[in-house]
């Protein structure tokens, strides 16, 4: 790999850590410590590696000097906390006696603890997202800002106002007590689904961004299950369900960033790797007695690994939807639960189970009813396509159902 690649790699992979290691030794108040000794790090590397060379172990150099300058910084600024204090020797080298631990182990330690502070029940969701994409994800914030379709001022303030709600509260980077985990980890998953959603469902045209939102998010998961606190079914649901979505990330969009739907994708696209590890993670999360709207979830997108169209697959996912409806309502899963009652029961019982849902703000509410009036009202399935294409955000998502009237 060359440096102009290297730098930029290491950084996604290696900043997060950094960042998580010496936040948890210097406390939730100096985040932005850390992440500024993390970004030196990096601008160390590029300022000397061009006349230097690319050391033979690129990682253990960045480590290296992120840890000198850590040290560097603790005893300059004297934070002689009760984290730090007890670590710091009284000899002229005292700065060497600053413990700071960037074996893997603590990287992983670290990286969890800070997922469970910034998934606090006191920061705002998108604040949580936008904290996890900064701190253990690298994310620069020109990257947050076209994730969110906003800009880097909001995302700058959002950032600055959550942390120093952290500070506020004096959250501690650390496991939750065994009684908490349960609790805790109810918010820390609903995070990773939400990120994970954001790259998926994401309007912004930046496939790269997208694959990496999703890939980061499967990649937190990954590490709640190796952590045997953490690795409970409902953590496994999660990631198989993210496993099924992303084996059928190629195939959605096609070559001109357009939605392709369902039924017209290919299928030859599909990770067949991903569909196995999401059908072991399934299989994996049957254990138990507890049933969350992961598990359902999964088990739907498992279906959708099917591309035949059987009554069983129909009827399975529509009992499916039927229990996620009651585990937790949401307006969109009883949209989709209407399409699985067409194929179940007819276009016209769908049609009027849709049409009780009045989602009259959101595009694909229209699409849907345009989809189901084809065969039976072609006037107002025109109306209900018109709909959707004034309310569609993208200019590929109007394309979509603009050949959806012309079809007409």
């Amino acid at each position: 790999m060359q440096r102009q690649e290297l730098i930029p790699h290491l950084f996604r992979t290696e900043f997060r850590k950094i960042t998580a290691v010496l936040s948890k030794l210097m406390g939730i108040e100096h985040i932005e410590t850390a992440e500024d000794i993390a970004s030196d790090t990096f601008l160390s590397a590029v300022e000397s590696w061009p006349y230097q060379g690319i050391p033979p172990n690129p990682t253990a150099w960045l480590y290296s000097v992120a840890k000198n300058k850590a040290r560097n910084h603790i005893v300059r600024n004297h934070i002689f906390d009760n984290k730090v204090a007890p670590q710091i020797t009284q000899s002229a080298e005292e700065n060497q006696g600053i413990e700071i631990d960037l074996s893997d182990k603590n990287i992983s330690d670290s990286q969890l603890q800070m997922l469970f502070a910034i998934c606090h029940p006191s920061i705002a969701i998108e604040a949580q997202i936008g904290l996890a994409l900064r701190i253990l994800c690298g994310f620069g914030i020109d990257e947050i800002a076209n994730a969110f379709l906003s800009n880097k001022e909001t995302i700058n303030k959002r950032l600055f106002r959550a942390k120093e709600k952290l500070r506020t509260e004096k959250v501690a980077i650390e496991f939750p007590a065994e009684a908490e985990i349960q609790q805790r980890l109810a918010a820390v998953l609903r995070t990773l689904y939400l990120l994970f959603n954001e790259g998926y469902y994401s309007e912004t045209q930046d496939t790269v961004l997208r694959n990496d939102l999703c890939l980061e998010a499967m990649r937190l998961t990954y590490l709640l299950i190796e952590n045997e606190s953490t690795n409970l079914p409902e953590v496994k649901a999660l990631l198989s369900l993210m496993c099924f979505h992303a084996s059928r990330f190629e195939a959605r969009k096609n070559a001109n960033g357009e939605i392709v739907l369902y039924q017209d994708q290919d299928e030859s696209l599909w990770n067949k790797e991903l569909i196995e590890k999401g059908a072991y993670y399934l299989h994996e999360a049957s254990q138990g007695t507890q049933l969350s709207k992961y598990h359902l979830e999964a088990s739907i997108a498992y279906w959708h690994t099917i591309k035949a169209d059987t009554p069983q697959k129909w009827e399975s996912i529509l009992q499916l939807y039927n229990k996620l409806l009651v585990i937790e309502y949401s307006p969109i899963a009883a949209l989709n639960r209407t399409f699985a009652l067409s194929k179940v029961y007819g276009k016209t019982k769908a049609i009027v189970e849709a049409e009780k849902l009045k989602l009259v703000v959101n595009p694909y509410y229209f699409t849907l009813l345009g989809e189901l009036y084809k065969e039976i009202d072609r006037a107002k399935a025109k109306e209900n396509f018109q709909a959707a294409y004034n309310l569609a955000k993208t200019v590929a998502d109007k394309h979509v159902i603009w050949k959806q009237i012309e079809g007409l």
